[in-house]
């Protein structure tokens, strides 16, 4: 059995008009969130294996916040430039190729793309991914290549205003 966490990056900022979408990064309040959703994970006893993100500023820093509270060396997280802008073929082809090794997994992205991934898995419909939003599965297999057609059970779904 593998286990996937999407998580979508935290609030992010639009107050640089400027800036390129690909340079926003984290409000204080999306760093906040952050670790907050961070701990609410860490409190379900999931030992993520391997931390996955789009190379947009905005989800580095929300995987390097969840990588702290974990306790992972920042140095460790891998960027895949697929995730930026991903389509739900991307999100498939980046988990098919996953080390086997790797049994949990978190992938920071982006909507929509990320919400059109979740409702193609048919375990759970989500009809939005708000920032910070975690979503969880397990994939009964022992091959991330199988991930498409393996069955898969729903775990949990969460967000920063769940608990309001």
């Amino acid at each position: 059995m593998k286990t996937l966490l999407l998580i979508r990056h935290a609030k992010s900022s639009w107050s640089e008009a400027r800036q390129p979408d690909f340079e926003r990064t984290l409000t204080e309040g999306g760093k906040s969130d952050a670790r907050m959703m961070a701990l609410r994970v860490k409190e379900k006893s999931l030992k993520i294996t391997l931390f996955v993100s789009s190379p947009a500023k905005r989800a580095r820093k929300t995987a390097k916040i969840f990588m702290e509270e974990f306790g992972e060396r920042k140095e460790n997280l891998l960027t895949i430039p697929s995730l930026y802008q991903a389509s739900v073929k991307d999100f498939y082809r980046v988990v098919e190729n996953l080390e086997q090794k790797e049994e949990t997994v978190a992938i920071f992205a982006h909507n929509p793309g990320i919400t059109d991934f979740i409702n193609s898995l048919e375990c759970s419909p989500v009809y939005n991914m708000p920032t910070c939003a975690v979503f969880a599965l397990k994939i009964k297999t022992t091959d991330w290549k199988e991930m498409e057609v393996a069955d898969k059970e729903f775990l949990f779904f969460d967000y920063p205003k769940s608990r309001d």
